[in-house]
């Protein structure tokens, strides 16, 4: 009696079980210290911290102290009994008081201590097994005997009558041992995978705070260029910094929201991978292989795809898009201010023209060589390496560093839009801007919109029609971003690359003409 009475002197009143890392609140009172801690957390941002035990208030989270001597009290009375404590099972036959069962016996259906063990049957039938309340699930539904087999072929485990006379005759057959160190076998190489899993997952999570932390940084660096320049500027520009600053902070913010998402996903994700591997290491610990045997197949619960759709989700989170910020600030500024040297951008005098060698021969070219058009008629070029025979062509001017952008009008449906570098092909299925691995390009057949490399298309959601287009190029920084000029300005998307060649505009017309407008700009800080 006094060692039951000291149990329940030992128990946490929050997880009724024995202590694990006993602390105390200031009120005296004693709870394991992940029991008392999820408490806390649960009533974090109520402005006030209670005692489960006895409701006293704090108005800051209570430290937690911890007792030393319990610990070492409470190791001490596992250490005499530590099976027997866990399994929570009690003699059978102890009626007056419960007392820890030692072992079950599957004969009679019964568990016992140390003392009724002594004087229990030896016998080969009386079969002795670690305590457990599911003496049913040991014996056979059919012959009521005991299971000492697994049919590999029906995943079952069977008696000796089902191997000799029942419906499992003739199959494969298994001890229990052996198919339950098999399928621990199995078990461990999932937790392996899933325990990879959770490294790489906490990884991602680990980059996308660092990216997270960079975008902050980039917000505030581009503010403040933003704010130094328009300190030099009267007041009624005003309004326009408020809409330039407005649009950074917006973009900051839906950077950083994206990002945040992704990272609770992922520490969902580490969550429940955290859950499924303690669940199959409690498999893997556990001694009688029935059990083990008749828990449901785990399979290979890693989740591949799912490492695919979030790194996919990781690359799908933009920059800040300094592109279109500059954009506003252009329009703003260019009916007031001609040239200001700052880090929006500024006109160069030199325009992009369309290279006539290059020009398929039905495309015709515009004598200030800005438009191309489909044409009927064969222009009869002279057949050179440099010549496309699709309905192509590309600028004289290449780029090789810094940012730029040109713009293109395109008013009809059936072209193509975007750069490419000078090696593309000239002949075949692979020369067409967007077919290969060398060029970049908006689409635009009938209706839909369309980003296209490498021949790997990505449809664009919106359809409505739009006059004219912007290309942008960070040459440096590895990325092409495309803009819908409308009101707003619409960001169409940002294809990101290592450019290992200079870059040529290129345009593909098969219906009406397409029209490079105004001159190429040049982007400066």
């Amino acid at each position: 009696m006094a060692s039951a009475d000291l149990r329940q002197e030992l128990d946490c009143s929050i997880c009724l079980n024995i202590y694990t890392d006993p602390v105390s609140l200031r009120c005296g009172h004693i709870f394991c210290q992940v029991c008392i801690e999820h408490v806390l957390d649960t009533q974090e941002g109520s402005g006030v911290y209670t005692c489960p035990e006895c409701r006293a208030e704090c108005q800051e989270r209570p430290a937690l102290i911890r007792i030393i001597p319990l610990c070492n009290i409470v190791k001490s009375f596992l250490s005499t009994r530590p099976d027997q404590e866990q399994t929570g099972i009690f003699c059978t036959y102890c009626i007056h008081s419960p007392v820890p069962a030692a072992k079950s016996c599957l004969h009679c259906d019964a568990s016992l201590c140390d003392n009724h063990l002594r004087v229990h049957s030896k016998s080969a039938e009386h079969v002795l097994c670690d305590p457990t309340t599911s003496l049913g699930n040991r014996k056979c539904s059919v012959h009521k005997k005991i299971l000492e087999y697994y049919c590999t072929e029906d995943a079952a485990c069977i008696c000796v009558s089902c191997c000799l006379i029942g419906e499992h005759r003739g199959h494969q057959m298994e001890s229990l041992d052996e198919a339950s160190e098999k399928k621990k076998e199995k078990l461990r190489n999932v937790l392996q995978k899933l325990t990879t899993e959770r490294e790489e997952t906490e990884k991602r999570v680990q980059s996308l705070q660092e990216r997270r932390r960079e975008d902050q940084e980039n917000a505030a660096g581009v503010t403040e260029r933003v704010t130094a320049l328009f300190r030099d500027i009267r007041r009624q520009l005003e309004d326009l910094e408020k809409r330039v600053l407005s649009e950074i902070s917006r973009q900051e913010e839906s950077v950083s929201l994206s990002v945040s998402d992704l990272i609770q996903q992922l520490e969902i994700k580490i969550d429940e991978l955290s859950r499924k591997m303690r669940h199959i290491e409690e498999l893997c610990n556990m001694s009688d292989p029935v059990t083990l045997l008749q828990e449901p197949d785990t399979g290979d619960l890693c989740d591949t795809e799912g490492r695919e759709r979030h790194d996919d989700q990781i690359h799908g989170v933009g920059d800040l898009d300094v592109g279109l910020i500059s954009g506003k600030l252009h329009t703003g500024l260019s009916d007031i201010i001609t040239d200001i040297n700052v880090w929006i951008y500024v006109q160069e005098a030199t325009d992009i023209l369309l290279d006539v060698n290059t020009a398929g021969n039905n495309i015709h070219i515009s004598d200030d060589r800005k438009t191309a058009s489909w044409s009927d008629i064969n222009q009869k070029r002279p057949e050179t390496p440099e010549r496309f025979q699709c309905n192509q062509v590309i600028s004289t001017r290449r780029f090789s560093s810094g940012r730029h952008y040109w713009e293109v009008d395109v008013r009809k449906p059936g072209w193509r839009v975007g750069m490419c570098y000078p090696s593309i092909d000239r002949r075949g299925g692979q020369a067409g801007i967007g077919c290969n691995n060398k060029s970049w390009c908006l689409d635009r057949y009938n209706n839909q919109y369309s980003m296209i490399h490498d021949n790997k298309v990505i449809k664009l959601p919106d359809n409505i029609p739009y006059d004219r287009v912007r290309i942008y190029l960070d040459y440096k920084a590895g990325q092409m971003s495309f803009y819908a000029l409308c009101d707003p300005i619409r960001h169409l998307h940002t294809f990101t690359a290592t450019f290992t060649e200079p870059l040529h505009a290129a345009l593909c017309v098969w219906r009406g003409c397409i029209k490079i407008s105004g001159r190429v700009g040049k982007w400066e800080k």
